[in-house]
């Protein structure tokens, strides 16, 4: 497969390598300079790829996505903290027939975590005497507070309880990301906890991402990716 990667900031940095590792050839590293609002988005001036993967910066995104769906490369989206516009690019990429795979985090542990927070927060859903609060830590030059992640489970874990789970969010040093759901009583606590230990693990879940979607079409999530995997499909 031939990957295009929009932005070359460290993500791209991780999942080049990785994807040369598992025999793919990546076309062009597409920096910001080179692509102001998705402009340097064209199947020939990324190589002519079978799929692009857009790791970039919260106002950039949408445009880009935008730019891969006219253009009919499928797109695999790592970005966080542009979800406000997430419905209006989803109807749109499906407008156009295109294809996209979106999630806040590409690790298969967080997917996992995800089924455990609601699987918890169902059990709890009426039950009184427990206190729930999601806490989330990543590196100092992480922009968006809370991160995709944090926002997607604290949301699963509010659907469950049905209630509101707040999130307290640290930024500190190299911390790849660790999301952590306390749920504390009087006289126990369970911890819910994923720990990225290297920023590897979210190139190697777009790569797959990657992998997956190719030959889809339609609007795709980690969940999806782990249905089907389920099923064999």
């Amino acid at each position: 497969m031939k990957i295009a990667l929009i932005g070359d900031g460290k993500m791209a940095q991780a999942i080049a390598p990785l994807a040369v590792e598992r025999r793919h050839a990546v076309t062009v590293i597409l920096g910001k300079d080179e692509n102001a609002a998705g402009n340097g988005i064209s199947r020939e001036r990324l190589g002519n790829p079978d799929l692009a993967i857009e790791f970039t910066e919260p106002e950039s995104a949408a445009a880009n996505v935008l730019a891969c769906a006219r253009a009919g490369l499928p797109v695999v989206v790592g970005t966080t903290g542009w979800y406000a516009e997430l419905d209006n690019v989803v109807a749109e990429v499906n407008r156009l027939g295109g294809s996209m795979f979106w999630a806040p985090n590409f690790s298969l542990g967080v997917a996992v975590l995800s089924a455990a927070i609601e699987a918890a927060a169902t059990a709890l859903r009426g039950v009184s005497g427990f206190d729930v609060h999601l806490v989330e830590t990543h590196h100092a030059a992480k922009k968006d507070r809370p991160s995709g992640t944090a926002a997607s489970l604290a949301a699963i874990a509010s659907g469950g309880m049905g209630r509101d789970v707040p999130i307290t969010s640290v930024r500190t040093g190299f911390v790849p990301g660790t999301h952590e759901l306390v749920i504390d009583a009087a006289f126990e606590q369970v911890r819910l906890v994923h720990e990225a230990r290297d920023r590897r693990v979210f190139a190697d879940g777009a790569i797959s991402a990657a992998e997956w979607l190719l030959g889809r079409q339609g609007v795709f999530t980690m969940r999806d990716l782990l249905q089907h995997s389920e099923d064999g499909r």
